[in-house]
């Protein structure tokens, strides 16, 4: 199969789950055979952008002209069988949809995140879920400054939800959606389900699991408010004042809290913040891991970093919601903690810490899982089973967009068939 994978590129800078993702299917698919080629955009380079150009970023988020002549032209020179699109702000935009259009080539999305109801796709404000812009205008975002606590920042991303709903929705084949309960939320919330299906990520074998009852706690990713970073250390600290669980939590990442974390961590025992890690060094603290922390305050559409655990045989403490709840199953290959509840994170924290002979069958479930449901061999399957579908379905083989309105799908998309309460 020839595949072309359309991806803009997350700033180096900072840990990115998404970028992994695209790299991993990339090497997995050529590992296979398939002849990959990739079509993107790096955030990294607009810092050495002139001024001008660097300005005129945010007028490019919604529809980028260049991008769609380039790769039009590039389509119809090598013929791919299907596009696969991951992330395409800000550089590319959903003109790639219109390119794929024009060459006559299908196309499929993974939705790493919820942009497609919610400008900065975290659907959360201030800490808190926040559903104000799903099913409506994306005004909501643009008052609050949802992204980057910036009007300004949110007004593209905002625009460009606007005006291309109705293009995703008819320039793409099958969304693939990374958990299910991110599927649910996007359903709930107007998006056509006949064309969302669940394919999880999957992550390669380490090659080797955790030998022993392990050696710290760990957190490993973006040191933001969302990823429940402050939430641990305020578990962290009432763990520390009731005497401590006898091995330290490392912390290992960057992002807008890190000056925060380095001085929380600062000349404590107890603590170590280790800055951000390789992957080779990622690979050896989570196989060196009592278990592994993932506190998200935001409903996560999946938690790589769990599955990352599983496949070391490591039991993972997790906030009980969003993606989480599907991966981890509690007191069988991890603990749920109440989200946003530091006194609960706390206790789960002890909990597994405590129980060594638990904490090992705990591991070792996890492993199993991670062998059953998200190993290279069970990815690749589903990857390339999605693409024949989607390739199926553009030759007239699959379903096709219902017009405007159609009631079949219970609503158009982003009129939401109900309206939720702000719990998801």
């Amino acid at each position: 199969m020839h595949v072309l994978v359309v991806h803009n590129r997350y700033a180096s800078a900072q840990p990115s789950g998404e970028n992994k993702v695209v790299d991993q299917e990339v090497a997995l698919l050529r590992g296979a055979g398939h002849r990959v080629e990739v079509f993107e955009r790096r955030s990294d380079d607009i810092a050495a952008r002139p001024l001008l150009a660097k300005a005129a970023v945010p007028l490019l988020v919604p529809w980028n002209p260049a991008v769609r002549a380039e790769l039009a032209a590039r389509l119809r020179a090598e013929r791919p069988d299907v596009v696969h699109v991951h992330n395409v702000f800000p550089l590319l935009s959903p003109a790639v949809l219109a390119a794929c259009a024009d060459a006559g080539v299908p196309a499929v999305a993974t939705l790493h995140n919820y942009t497609q109801v919610c400008p900065p796709g975290t659907l959360q404000r201030d800490g808190r879920p926040c559903t104000e812009c799903v099913g409506s205008a994306p005004l909501p975002a643009v008052r609050h400054g949802c992204y980057r606590s910036s009007r300004l920042a949110t007004v593209p991303l905002a625009v460009s939800l606007s005006v291309n709903r109705r293009r995703w929705w008819s320039g793409v084949q099958r969304f693939f959606c990374i958990s299910a309960a991110q599927r649910d939320v996007l359903v709930r919330a107007g998006m056509p389900s006949e064309r969302l299906t669940v394919k999880h990520n999957f992550v390669p074998d380490p090659g080797a699991c955790r030998a022993g009852a392990g050696e710290h706690l760990l957190y490993l990713g973006r040191l933001a408010e969302a990823k429940g970073v402050r939430l641990l250390m305020a578990a962290w600290d009432e763990i520390a004042a009731d005497g401590g669980v006898g091995v330290p939590l490392v912390v290992a990442g960057a992002g807008p809290l890190e000056r925060e974390v380095a001085a929380w961590a600062g000349g404590r025992d107890d603590v170590r913040y280790v800055g951000l890690y390789d992957a080779a060094e990622c690979r050896q603290a989570v196989a060196r891991s009592v278990a592994v922390v993932a506190p998200s305050t935001w409903l996560e559409a999946f938690g790589l970093v769990v599955v990352e655990a599983m496949a070391a045989g490591v039991p993972a403490v997790a906030a009980g919601h969003g993606a989480f709840v599907e991966l981890v199953e509690d007191g069988k290959t991890g603990l749920l903690h109440r989200p946003g509840e530091p006194a609960s994170l706390a206790s789960c924290i002890r909990r597994i810490a405590a129980e060594s002979a638990r904490n090992r069958e705990m591991g070792q479930a996890a492993r199993r899982r991670y062998e059953q449901d998200f190993s290279p061999a069970v990815g690749l399957e589903r990857l390339v089973d999605e693409y024949r579908t989607a390739i199926a379905g553009r030759s007239g083989g699959g379903d096709s967009p219902p017009p405007a309105g159609d009631k079949s799908t219970g609503s158009r998309w982003g009129q939401p068939r109900e309206r939720d309460g702000g719990s998801r």
